[in-house]
Parts: C-alpha cells; sequence; structure tokens
C-alpha cells in the first residue's frame, strides 16, 4: 500500500465509513480475493468502483478492476494485486465505503450502522437498553437490545407494529413492547 491512498478516520460525530464486508483469503493465482460481502444483495458490493481496506488502524483506497460471483460467494480483483502474494497480504482487511456514498434512503428507512447505539424505550418510557446490532432473520430483521447488565432482547424490526419512532438526533428509538418480555 503506498501513502498516497491513506485516509484519517478520526471519529467525529456520525461514523465517516460503513464496513460493507471483508476480504476473506486468495483465490487463485493471480491476485484475486474471496469476499465476504454484508449488504443485500450480496453482490451489492461490487456495485462500487473504489473500496476502502482497514488493516489495523491504515485505511487505504483500492479500485476494484472486477468483480463476480463465484459458488456461493464472491471474488473481486483490485488494481495492482497480480499475484497471490500480494493477495495474501489483503486477507482479513474490513471493506469501507464512505457514509456521503451511500445512496439516499426514503422516508422511514434506516442503515443498520444508523440504528446501532440508539437507546430503546417502551411508549411508557421504560428503558430496556441499546442496539447492540441486528439480525438477518429472512422474514425481518432483529435488533439485539442489550441492557447494561449485559441481558439482551431481540425484538422484530417492524415498523409501526413494535418500532414506533425513530429518533436519530436525539439516538433514540421508542417501541411497542412489553418490558418482561
Amino acid at each position: 500500500m503506498t501513502t498516497d491512498r491513506e485516509y484519517d478516520d478520526s471519529p467525529v460525530g456520525e461514523p465517516q465509513h460503513v464496513v460493507l464486508g471483508q476480504l476473506t483469503s486468495p483465490y487463485g493465482t493471480k491476485g484475486w480475493l474471496k469476499v465476504y460481502s454484508y449488504t443485500s444483495p450480496m453482490d451489492g458490493i461490487l456495485d462500487y468502483s473504489q473500496w476502502l481496506l482497514r488493516q489495523g488502524e491504515s485505511i487505504a483506497a483500492w479500485r476494484v478492476v472486477e468483480g463476480r460471483r463465484q459458488g456461493k460467494g464472491l471474488v473481486a480483483c483490485l488494481d495492482g494485486v497480480n499475484r497471490r502474494e500480494q493477495a495474501e497480504q489483503l486477507a482479513g482487511a474490513e471493506i469501507l465505503l464512505p457514509t456521503e456514498s451511500l445512496p439516499a434512503l426514503a422516508s422511514g428507512e434506516y442503515y443498520w450502522y444508523q440504528l446501532e447505539g440508539l437507546e430503546v424505550i417502551t411508549r411508557e418510557g421504560v428503558a430496556l437498553g441499546r442496539v447492540d446490532y441486528l439480525l438477518e432473520t429472512g422474514a425481518n430483521d432483529v435488533l439485539v437490545v442489550k441492557n447494561p447488565g449485559g441481558t439482551e432482547r431481540l425484538l422484530p424490526f417492524l415498523p409501526e407494529q413494535v418500532v414506533i419512532d425513530v429518533d436519530l438526533n436525539a439516538k433514540r428509538m421508542t417501541v411497542d413492547w412489553d418490558p418482561d418480555f
């Protein structure tokens, strides 16, 4: 990696980057890499012509030359990575995208990273904890809400049924949920 590709990732307010996936291992002998994608659909990660790769504290920009489905996964070729040895050096890197590069969403739609960390309260004002992470189940996404004691609750992300209000500015989500459940 060259220094002209370095980026500053100092945390100020909203996250500057969102993690889209990870390079897992080399694929073949010509520098291709296997890609584990967190996007939905899986190959949506290939829509971005440039990825930021984070290895430890270092973040560097890499141009995606080509990418495709391979079996049940994805593989990609990055500019300047032409040998397996070069690909091995990038294995394990997280694939980031600047948050400002994400497509705008319709009203009432959210990226998962926006929901993580929100305080979750019931309509009655009972604090349930904070959104730790989300799970994709097929039927609907599930919020994993963790309270300070470490107890986890699984709440279906069902707008207007369970999730009554999301206030990103106040970092709060109001839910219709029995605190004893």
